[in-house]
């Protein structure tokens, strides 16, 4: 029931970066794994990373690995991704979810039951 907004999205050349924040309402996001994931035009909904409940471990698509950090601070209830080294098909609505599975590693969509309502992010060549 925790409700995540997310921010920072915008325009950015290709190469550029842009760091996105997925803020919570409740004190209880400590208790939630957080994802990533992005729906591009035209396209459906994809995994980009995600992150433990403590933050210990990170997992990534292989599209955005090494470039893309995700990571959080549950003491201000917040979660982010840094992205780096961005390229146009980077291109999307970004969304941050939780879930409280023990597979969200996966980056299974279905693992995770809450979501924010996305931020865009264009970049541009």
């Amino acid at each position: 029931q925790v409700q995540l907004v997310e921010s920072g999205g915008g325009l950015v050349q290709a190469g550029g970066s842009l760091s996105l924040s997925c803020a919570a309402s409740e004190r209880t996001f400590s208790t939630y794994a957080m994802g990533w994931f992005r729906r591009a035009p035209g396209k459906e909904r994809e995994f980009v990373a995600a992150i433990s409940r403590s933050g210990a471990y990170t997992h990534y698509a292989h599209s955005v690995k090494g470039r893309f950090t995700i990571s959080r601070d549950n003491a201000k209830n917040t979660g982010y991704l840094q992205m780096n080294s961005l390229k146009p098909e980077d291109t999307a609505v970004y969304y941050c979810a939780t879930t409280q599975t023990s597979t969200y590693y996966r980056g299974d969509r279905n693992d995770y039951n809450n979501w924010g309502q996305g931020t865009h992010v264009t970049v541009s060549s």
